[in-house]
């Protein structure tokens, strides 16, 4: 009988006292929110998580703050949340440049697959292949033939060693058997004046920033990275379709927490960046952005990270691009 008191009063103990993990989720946020962004304001991250920190502010009632850490490539800021306390107050919020990385630095203050919990990806985006009007090339085809043809004559641009743009023009390079020069800049900004001053020749940019000079015939479209065409741009094929099968890429925004954070919170995290990502004030903004938005779940989002961070580093290893430090 006394054995069986006190399994009675353990459980009555249970449901009164709820585990830790669902304890802190209960009372989570308790304090200011902070969404650590690893790029300088005014940039597209930038937006986006303002947006969505306005969003949780209103549903949780504590503030949501947008912390700007720019610098190394991401990984100052990044850092900074590796090594913020495992509570769920404190995220990152960054791109797909996040699964280049390991692949790309010799070394990292951080293990992307240790110090981190993948959270939830807040967008899909897209980048689109745009040429300079006056390039003798019309079309993607026409742009393979030509490369073909004259081989390390023709160039393409990059935002640096290492960007998303540089590893699609490695990709491009690859798959079309053609020897491009690349010519990196630092930033969209510098490469989209190189592109309409003639400096390069083709480019892969965020449709956001050079969807003016499309519309306006300062820049020339050639294929969206997407598998489907652009609901921006419905007249401008896929890459896949103008004559490079099997070409696809597809860029995110994603949110990724200390790891050791309770999942619990985790869960709440994912639940509440869903909802804010999908409520209609962010939801019609975001095509002007060049997203569209996800807000899967935490399993879901970690397994296209690993898959992502497989193939990054693959293309590094096969483009032979130097370590940077």
């Amino acid at each position: 009988m006394k054995t069986i008191s006190h399994l009675v009063f353990a459980a009555s103990l249970a449901v009164l006292c709820p585990a830790p993990g669902a304890a802190l989720a209960q009372s989570f946020p308790s304090k200011p929110f902070r969404l650590v962004v690893p790029f300088a304001a005014g940039g597209a991250v930038d937006t986006v998580a303002r947006a969505l920190g306005q969003k949780l502010t209103a549903a949780w009632k504590q503030p949501a703050v947008v912390d700007n850490r720019p610098g190394a490539g991401g990984n100052i800021g990044a850092d900074a949340v590796a090594k913020a306390p495992p509570d769920g107050h404190t995220v990152l919020i960054t791109t797909h440049g996040f699964a280049i990385s390991p692949g790309l630095y010799r070394k990292l203050p951080f293990d992307t697959m240790k110090d981190f919990i993948p959270v939830t990806q807040l967008t899909s985006s897209y980048v689109i292949l745009v040429s300079n009007p006056k390039f003798p090339a019309g079309s993607l085809k026409e742009l393979i033939a030509l490369a073909k043809s004259k081989p390390g004559e023709v160039n393409y641009g990059s935002t640096g060693i290492g960007a998303p743009p540089h590893l699609l023009g490695e990709m491009f390079k690859s798959m079309t058997g053609t020897d491009l020069l690349h010519v990196p800049y630092k930033g969209d900004a510098p490469l989209s004046q190189a592109l309409l001053a003639g400096e390069v020749q083709v480019a892969f940019m965020p449709l956001a920033g050079v969807l003016p000079h499309v519309k306006s015939g300062r820049l020339r479209p050639m294929g969206v990275s997407s598998s489907s065409r652009s609901a921006t741009l419905p007249d401008v094929p896929t890459i896949a379709e103008a004559g490079v099968s099997g070409f696809e890429s597809t860029g995110w925004l994603a949110i990724f927490a200390p790891a050791n954070t309770p999942r619990e919170i985790v869960n709440q995290l994912q639940r509440d960046m869903a909802s804010a990502i999908h409520a209609p004030e962010i939801r019609e903004r975001l095509p002007n952005w060049g997203y569209e938005p996800v807000g899967n779940t935490s399993e879901q989002f970690a397994a296209k990270y690993r898959a992502d961070l497989a193939t990054y580093s693959r293309v590094i290893k096969e483009a032979r691009i130097p370590l940077q430090d």
